[in-house]
């Protein structure tokens, strides 16, 4: 649409600039979850806020198994947790979730874990299939 009336099209520019931001602030923050690799393993940690956690639930589907860190009786979301996987004795993997949920895909077996956060240990048995493992301090 043109028009030569200036008053009118800087009402325009102000209307679109408006509907811009609304539009903008409306949407919500994209998820930041990167894919790395451990030794054989690839995986993803993530899911604190809303859309985290929507993704992880869609992408959990791809993993063979999946971990979950909390604390405390009301469950809270914990990262930085230092996560070892060992099989037959010997370390596989190592690396430091990002996020309360960390989804793991890798050689078709069962695995040690042993998390550490905040200097605690935790130990437990994921195994091809455990998508579920809570690991509570």
């Amino acid at each position: 649409m043109q028009t030569e009336n200036p008053a009118i099209r800087r009402r325009l520019w102000c209307a679109a600039g408006a509907a811009a931001v609304a539009l903008g602030l409306s949407m919500p923050a994209q998820a930041d979850m990167t894919t790395s690799t451990a030794g054989p393993f690839t995986y993803v940690c993530g899911g604190v806020a809303a859309d985290e956690q929507a993704e992880m639930r869609a992408e959990a589907r791809h993993y063979d198994m999946g971990l979950l860190f909390t604390q405390g009786g009301r469950g809270e979301f914990l990262s930085d947790v230092n996560v070892k996987l060992m099989r037959n004795g010997k370390q596989v993997a190592e690396f430091t979730s990002t996020g309360p949920r960390c989804l793991i895909r890798g050689p078709h077996a069962s695995y040690q874990v042993v998390a550490t956060y905040e200097g605690t240990s935790k130990r437990t048995t994921v195994a091809t299939g455990d998508k579920n493992v809570q690991m509570r301090w």
